[in-house]
């Protein structure tokens, strides 16, 4: 049996609930997964802490909470600080570089993206979380980008499926720019997860 477990935080308004929807979706229904969501927020509706966790499996998930992500996306410092700690040590850190600045450890795989500067170039900053997906996707290797980008394709709001595209396609090709040299590297780090 094969698990990944995957935190996804940032603050309200970012699309953190969305993006961990968004993965489930592309590892249940177009990967033929199994997963579990379990949301959180602070007290206020935006600008809050936010947090979603993910336990994707090959096997039915029976206990959904995680404790030692396997992968941990961050799109903001608060989101950081909080849960840094519990990341595995030779788990992948996905992170907006221009809003987190993490103590990288040794030997942990660690992939930034200006994933909100990128969505500003593509003219609406709140995209940002689907560029986040896209790098996602291509960083971490839990299920294919077709996968992940139909599921971003059938998850966004009627109308906006063309920019949502635009923005993961964006996410992965900045992956492919910065770290396509370390392909091989990042499909080991991948395949140790779960």
């Amino acid at each position: 049996m094969s698990r990944t477990d995957i935190r996804i935080t940032g603050f309200g308004g970012q699309g953190v609930v969305l993006s961990g929807y968004i993965i489930g979706r592309a590892c249940a229904i177009n990967a033929s997964q199994h997963a579990t969501m379990i949301q959180s927020f602070g007290p206020e509706a935006r600008g809050s802490a936010c947090s979603a966790t993910l336990a994707i499996s090959d096997s039915e998930v029976l206990y959904p909470y995680i404790s030692r992500p396997d992968v941990f996306v961050v799109m903001s410092t608060e989101g950081y600080d909080k849960y840094r700690d519990e990341l595995k040590d030779d788990g992948i850190l996905v992170y907006e570089q221009n809003l987190v600045h993490p103590t990288l450890k040794e030997g942990q795989p660690s992939f930034g993206v200006p994933s909100t500067r990128i969505a500003e170039s593509l003219g609406r900053t709140i995209v940002q979380n689907i560029v986040m997906l896209g790098f996602f996707a291509a960083s971490a290797q839990i299920v294919s980008r077709e996968d992940m980008r139909d599921a971003v394709k059938s998850s966004v709001p009627p109308g906006t499926e063309e920019l949502n595209l635009k923005a993961f396609d964006a996410g992965c090709a900045h992956f492919d720019e910065t770290y396509g040299e370390k392909k091989e590297e990042v499909g080991a780090a991948a395949a140790n997860q779960g």
